[in-house]
């Protein structure tokens, strides 16, 4: 392996676009005035780790041993809903959730590395036997993987990484070959699960928070207060927005977890429709190299895990959007690479740059730029 040449053959545009995606997250954080700056300092932070992560996942460690050796990837696998387990039981509540682990003076949220861990594993089951997938034991067996460290994050709770994890699953399924009386099945069996889920997992203010989007105007002073003020905050935004600092719903505090769970909202009023469009470019541009260097991945494995990435960052992405829009229900998810949050920011550059192993070792990969670009890899 040629680490030159390897730095020299990297695919540019998805971490370019993930670094933009950053920096815009870092410009409305900084708006919001002295109280912006700890985020805004913390996050710095955390991109450079990122960026570290995903450069040494991508030139300095050749992944392709997970196509034939599944212990390591099972034993992180267990490791972390282990760890989740142990959150519920003797985890410190942060904001009414167990999610967080402490490490000195680091914390950790574990779920947000078992996203791109899940896709691993799932992409490991279901390249080793997409002939006989279309058996129900297979699909039962993946479905088992998502619905385990699901049960374990509903009980925290975090019902909206709860539901990326289920889509994850649904989505490589659907790549994976799975046949539509499966699909049927499995529809009536989620309406089940959602009405054991509605009447014995779903704490109060979850529940509040589903009727809250059903009709806000009911409670707007209460459960559809932070709904409200969200929709807000993206109407007055308009076309060119209110200007970077001069958002009003976020510096007054009208709008809550504005560096978080409602930073769409946030940014939106500030840049406006147009700084929205620039915005859902960067994440089609991420989507997209991701897509395409899974065509060209050399094994099913590699391809599975290039749409599982693709699934989890644009379902993420569609469910916080919705979310701050009011088109979907509260569920506090972050927005990838834009919201702040060291361990998912961390996770996702680190997927990307497993993404991007698999894409620098393929056959021919170091004969020249050339013959890359023949092979389609830096085409267009």
């Amino acid at each position: 392996m040629n680490p030159g040449r390897m730095w020299k053959n990297l695919d540019w545009a998805p971490l370019l676009a993930a670094l933009m995606l950053v920096l815009l997250g870092l410009v409305t954080m900084k708006s919001f005035g002295q109280g912006g700056d700890y985020f805004f300092t913390r996050q710095i932070i955390w991109a450079l780790a990122g960026l570290l992560a995903f450069f040494i996942s991508a030139i300095f460690i050749d992944w392709s041993f997970l196509k034939t050796n599944s212990i390591f990837l099972l034993m992180l696998y267990l490791g972390l809903v282990l760890t989740l387990f142990l959150l519920i039981l003797t985890g410190q509540a942060v904001k009414g959730a167990s999610s967080w682990l402490k490490i000195g003076g680091l914390t950790i949220e574990p779920v947000e590395l078992l996203k791109p861990v899940l896709v691993l594993v799932l992409a490991k089951y279901f390249s080793k036997r997409h002939v006989e997938i279309a058996r129900f034991v297979h699909l039962f067996i993946s479905f088992v993987y998502a619905a385990v460290p699901m049960a374990l994050v509903m009980l925290q709770p975090d019902l909206g990484s709860a539901i990326v994890l289920g889509a994850i699953w649904l989505g490589m399924a659907l790549v994976g070959g799975i046949k539509l009386r499966h699909l049927i099945f499995l529809f009536f069996t989620g309406l089940l699960i959602t009405t054991i889920a509605w009447n014995f997992f779903l704490l109060p203010y979850q529940k509040t928070r589903m009727t809250a989007f059903i009709n806000p105007q009911n409670d707007i002073r209460g459960s559809g207060y932070h709904a409200q003020q969200s929709v807000i905050a993206i109407g007055s935004g308009e076309i060119f927005g209110k200007g970077i600092g001069l958002g009003t719903q976020s510096r007054l505090e009208f709008l809550p977890e504005h560096e978080t769970d409602f930073i769409f909202a946030a940014f939106a009023e500030e840049w406006g429709f147009v700084g929205v469009l620039f915005l859902l470019l960067f994440f089609g541009i991420i989507i997209w190299r991701i897509l395409r260097t899974g065509i060209y991945g050399e094994s099913n494995f590699e391809k599975l895990y290039a749409a599982g990435l693709a699934i989890l960052l644009l379902f993420q992405s569609a469910i916080h959007i919705g979310m701050n829009s009011g088109v979907l229900p509260i569920t506090g998810l972050g927005m990838p690479f834009l919201s702040y949050g060291g361990s998912s920011l961390v996770s996702f550059f680190l997927a990307l740059g497993i993404l991007e192993s698999f894409s620098l070792r393929k056959k021919g990969i170091f004969i020249g730029t050339e013959d890359r670009f023949k092979e389609g890899i830096l085409g267009t």
